[in-house]
């Protein structure tokens, strides 16, 4: 179980930097460690690893789902399509410990999962000068009856909110566990976007382009990217110009 494992593990972690450690699971190339750990990690703002915890990476052939929901653990075989989780984790006060599927998984999908656990433990964690802009941000969406998001889950809080009367929308309960999912989930799209090169895809409940793009300048102004990280194409051609 990886409750277990996470306590297990925490002594045999390899230092990444002071905040990062990690675990193989299983033996990786050297190329593959600089995917899955160097490069995603250098990627991350300062601001984002003031805030977290300490972290342990372990990376694992597969994640399986027991019979109990809490139930999870590390597999060498991949286990049938509903067994299999693609990430979860373990966090005591201190640290934190993030498991991965990575065999037979796209790296960039990995890059996302990583990604999406860092921003999830990062929300609890805001100064209240960063939650109250995302939060007013939010609150100007919903005044503009702005539709769709950035994710399923952010998606699924704003229908349900919506549902509600203008007045309570931007308060009690609903809107900030929305709030919450919501930075989550364009917190991840920041994070991936610093690091990799990605396409947002665009539907018919994806947040429109001009809004996403003023929640990641809000962002980039709260969470700077680390040099030579651009966030929008023209900071691309900015550096560019500059050498």
């Amino acid at each position: 179980m990886v409750d277990e494992l996470s306590r297990r593990l925490r002594s045999e972690m390899t230092p990444l930097d002071t905040k990062f450690s990690y675990f193989l699971a299983f033996p990786m190339a050297e190329e593959d460690l600089r995917q899955y750990l160097h490069d995603p990690v250098a990627a991350l703002p300062a601001a984002v690893s003031e805030l977290l915890p300490a972290v342990g990476i372990v990376l694992a052939p597969f994640l399986e789902r027991g019979p109990a929901r809490t139930s999870i653990s590390v597999a060498y075989e991949k286990p049938a399509e509903p067994k299999l989780l693609f990430s979860t984790h373990v966090e005591t006060p201190d640290f934190a410990t993030l498991f991965f599927t990575v065999k037979e998984e796209q790296v960039s999908d990995y890059h996302y999962y990583l990604y999406d656990e860092l921003a999830a433990l990062l929300s609890p964690r805001l100064p209240r000068q960063v939650q109250d802009t995302f939060h007013g941000l939010l609150r100007e969406e919903l005044s503009s009856e702005v539709h769709g998001e950035v994710d399923e889950k952010s998606w699924h809080l704003k229908q349900t909110l919506l549902r509600r009367p203008m007045a309570a929308r931007k308060d009690g309960k609903p809107f900030r566990e929305y709030a919450r999912q919501s930075f989550e989930d364009t917190m991840t799209l920041y994070l991936h976007g610093i690091c990799c090169d990605i396409d947002v895809e665009t539907g018919p409940r994806q947040l429109p382009s001009r809004h996403l793009r003023k929640r990641l300048e809000a962002l980039k102004t709260l969470f700077p990217p680390p040099e030579g990280h651009p966030v929008f194409p023209e900071d691309a051609n900015h550096h560019r110009h500059n050498h």
